[in-house]
């Protein structure tokens, strides 16, 4: 082999080497950890079905599901780049990029970055009809389950139980769990009532509602006008779970996707494009995704858009 035809040869090996090694870096930039909240909510069957979107829709994409406890675990994962997108509730956003220790950040998340106003989480407070509670007032010294510490969910039963001049110490007993946990203690009789921040028809109500008669309590309209923004009066209708033959009115509080500065703005492009264009099968993973609008993607978003999901935006005329 000449000299030439050597150096030729070994040129190419260099190249075929190289490119074995950036083909795992290209493929690692599509990585796009999903994080949700727990199995039972809606946040998780929502993720698996934007993963699965993801997968097929956007090339070189590695998708991955992460079942977490929800908005403010998901938003500070987030600022550690830990994730590349996120469900979260509205108000805990605002708090994040806020930095309320109260609320569990630490310092501001300066790092978050919208991607979509989503769906409107209603606060679904759900008693056993054995316990006796119709009103909020009547969760005074009774056993409620208020949502994982320090979740979304939490975050809405402290600000109601304020507006409503209630505390957690007017209750015998409060436990800080997961919805399914909830219901789990609701059907053996060791708990009276849950309240859980989801979209409407979320399968831990619907479990307990073809297990137990429940009582949905109502959030009334004055509580909702102190409680303000990001809060919006809202109604489950009826029929909506077991047993339930009248609307409630209550609050809601919209969901976002949320990501982080340091996702690239393509991967950010693809992300929000792939969202709005495959809602249809959005929707066969959950309802709740019925409710997801481009025309409201903006709506109340209380941090940065990320340039790329902007960018798509100003594509479809909205910005």
């Amino acid at each position: 082999m000449t000299s030439f035809k050597r150096r030729t040869f070994v040129g190419m090996l260099a190249a075929g080497a190289m490119g074995l090694v950036q083909a795992p870096a290209q493929a690692e930039d599509q990585f796009i950890n999903i994080l949700t909240g727990g199995t039972s909510g809606v946040y998780y069957p929502l993720g698996v079905g934007l993963s699965t979107i993801y997968g097929e829709k956007i090339e070189g994409a590695r998708t991955q599901v992460q079942s977490t406890k929800a908005s403010v675990e998901n938003l500070n994962l987030l600022q550690q780049g830990k994730g590349e997108l996120a469900f979260a509730l509205g108000d805990s956003v605002k708090l994040a990029a806020e930095g309320n220790a109260d609320a569990g950040f630490k310092a501001p998340l300066d790092k978050l970055r919208g991607i979509a106003a989503v769906y409107p989480n209603y606060i679904q407070i759900v008693a056993s009809k054995e316990s006796g509670i119709k009103t909020l007032a009547d969760l005074k010294g009774k056993s409620v389950s208020v949502g994982a510490a320090k979740s979304g969910t939490e975050l809405n039963a402290r600000a109601i139980f304020a507006a409503a001049g209630m505390s957690y110490d007017d209750l015998s007993k409060t436990e800080y769990l997961p919805f399914a946990e909830s219901v789990e203690l609701i059907k053996n009789r060791q708990l009276d009532a849950t309240l859980q921040s989801a979209g409407l028809g979320v399968s831990s109500i619907k479990d307990l509602s073809t297990s137990v008669e429940i009582q949905m309590v109502a959030v009334p309209e004055e509580i909702v006008a102190k409680l303000g923004a990001p809060y919006i009066s809202a109604t489950i209708p009826s029929g909506t779970y077991t047993g339930q033959d009248a609307d409630v009115g209550t609050v809601a509080v919209v969901n976002f996707l949320v990501t982080h500065s340091d996702v690239s703005d393509d991967l950010a492009y693809e992300m929000t494009k792939q969202l709005f264009e495959n809602l249809p099968d959005l929707e066969s993973a959950h309802k709740a995704a019925a409710q997801i609008k481009l025309e409201k993607a903006m709506d109340g978003m209380p941090i940065p858009l990320h340039p790329g999901a902007e960018r798509y935006y100003k594509e479809k005329g909205i910005m």
